[in-house]
């Protein structure tokens, strides 16, 4: 089956050519599909109002966003042509495109924007996101004015596609609970695509949406979302060409698989925006690691050399910040902790705990090399400087979110996303005000200083770049001293695709970014 489609839209590229001499886009497939292979099953496909990657793709094809965001991070128009900054940065205004309309037909107008903006305020897990947002004005159908409280430096880029999608109020607007809304498993946006088939678990369809408002846009007839659960068949499927791009590959045996067929290529660009870290958590409040001198003496016995080489074969770089080391406010003078077992033992004994103690370390379920595999190394690793750590498996996701939402942990790994500001992923881990129980990734270390507090709080409201990188390098600084969290590596997320494809997504959302100019070339 997968030689005879490869042929087939080898066959259908090469009659393309010969029977056309107008200048076009990159010729198309003869069916004009996308097939995405994803582990990712979402619950349903509104971005307005559930966070992470399984929505996130879906989501930002169907739905548009005011903005758009290039490789540089730098905002293009979207659904907003154009937008204005106050000089106070107590409001922007944004100026939408004419004639833009829904999947079924009704025109986009300010009063959509307005209520996506605060409808995503009110029940989007990313609380700080538009929590300056007080109104969002519209004096008329094409003008939206967000009036803020503060100045909010990081509303532009919660403004773009993986975050800020504009939901139709006409649908959303009848009073139900946007959370369980029967249109968030059959939503009409106005993106590049509209949904033709939503089945849980297995698949999502996407059809072409032949009135999008960017002309000549989408390119490919369809995309689909093909959800298999079983990473050796996923794998199968895409070295047979019946899938034509995984994005979000973390293990190093898939990505060094993959890298060995020749008609896939293998990028680790696309991700930036999202800033995965993979660290080592510690409740604060628990009794022995309340001390912080046993939690940087963890951090002196750790190796995180030999986690990103050994343990996950290279595909991984080291992490020693909250802040992803791509980010611009990532502070490289930050201590990094290099192993020193002589240096651990010495803050054990210290800290009164020369004869050792007990812990227990939980882990994530799923993405074994990243979680289980790390866990595993800290129980023999630590036990050179006299802790005797238990791994303590959890039977499914639920289970492990639970206790640690619940801190019901001494040590737990995760996986954390900065979401392109700090202000949106960052602020949350670290703030004394987002210790909570039962709300997981937030401050579930139970961590609380009042300076990073303060630092933190300026530089939601600093619109300099410069003054807000320092803010962030003396939070960085201090963090680090207090060690709340053990950062270990950024995840190595990659996207495998067929090599005919144009335009693959790149930027700093990857594959949570509009897909209106894929293509498929010779």
């Amino acid at each position: 089956m997968t030689i005879v489609t490869r042929a087939l839209r080898a066959a259908a590229l090469c009659a393309t050519a010969l029977t056309s001499t107008a200048v076009m886009a990159p010729a198309a497939f003869a069916d004009g599909s996308l097939i995405i292979a994803s582990s990712q099953v979402p619950r349903h496909l509104n971005g307005a109002v559930q966070s992470g990657i399984a929505t996130g793709v879906p989501s930002t094809q169907i739905f548009a966003s005011p903005l758009r965001y290039d490789e540089n991070w730098e905002p293009q128009p979207y659904l907003a042509e154009s937008w204005t900054v106050a000089e106070d940065g107590l409001s922007v205004t944004l100026n939408l495109v004419e004639g833009a309309t829904f999947h079924d037909g009704q025109p986009i107008t300010s009063e959509d924007v307005a209520f996506s903006i605060m409808t995503t305020k009110a029940n989007h897990p990313f609380q700080s996101m538009f929590a300056p947002v007080e109104t969002v004005e519209t004096p008329d159908p094409n003008t939206a004015v967000i009036r803020l409280s503060q100045p909010h430096p990081a509303l532009l880029l919660a403004l773009s596609p993986a975050l800020s999608p504009v939901i139709p109020k006409h649908i959303y607007g009848d009073g139900q609970d946007i959370k369980s809304h029967p249109a968030n498993s059959a939503p009409v946006g106005s993106g590049p695509f509209l949904l033709e088939e939503f089945n849980p678990g297995e698949s999502i369809v996407l059809k072409k949406n032949p009135n999008f408002f960017i002309e000549n846009r989408p390119v490919l007839d369809e995309i689909i979302i093909r959800i298999i659960k079983d990473p050796s068949a996923l794998l199968i499927a895409m070295e047979n060409g019946e899938a034509d791009m995984y994005p979000f590959m973390a293990g190093s045996q898939e990505i060094r698989r993959l890298e060995k067929v020749d008609t896939l290529a293998i990028t680790d660009q696309g991700y930036a925006g999202i800033g995965p870290i993979n660290w080592l958590a510690f409740n604060t409040k628990s009794e022995k690691l309340s001390d912080v001198r046993v939690r940087q003496a963890i951090a002196y016995a750790v190796d995180r050399d030999f986690i990103t080489k050994a343990l996950h074969r290279g595909v991984s770089q080291v992490q020693r910040s909250p802040i992803i080391e791509s980010s611009p406010f990532f502070d490289a003078s930050i201590p990094a902790y290099d192993v020193d077992l002589d240096k651990a033992n010495a803050l054990m004994a210290e800290a009164g705990y020369a004869d050792g103690m007990e812990l227990t370390v939980d882990y994530i379920p799923g993405p074994k090399e990243q979680q289980q595999s790390v866990a595993e190394y800290l129980k023999s690793q630590l036990k050179k400087i006299g802790i005797d750590v238990t791994v303590r498996a959890a039977p499914d996701f639920p289970t492990w979110a639970g206790r640690v939402s619940g801190h019901d942990f001494d040590m737990t790994m995760d996986l954390v996303f900065n979401w392109g500001d700090p202000v949106i992923g960052v602020h949350r881990t670290y703030l004394c005000s987002n210790i909570v129980q039962g709300v997981i990734w937030s401050n579930t270390q139970s961590y609380c200083n009042e300076r990073v507090d303060e630092i933190l709080n300026k530089a939601a409201v600093e619109m300099d770049a410069e003054a807000r990188k320092a803010l962030y390098a003396e939070f960085q600084q201090i963090v680090a001293q207090d060690m709340p969290v053990y950062w270990i590596n950024a995840t190595p997320y990659h996207t495998a695709y067929d090599t005919r494809l144009r335009n693959v997504p790149v930027g700093i959302w990857g594959t949570m970014h509009p897909m209106d100019t894929v293509s498929w070339g010779e």
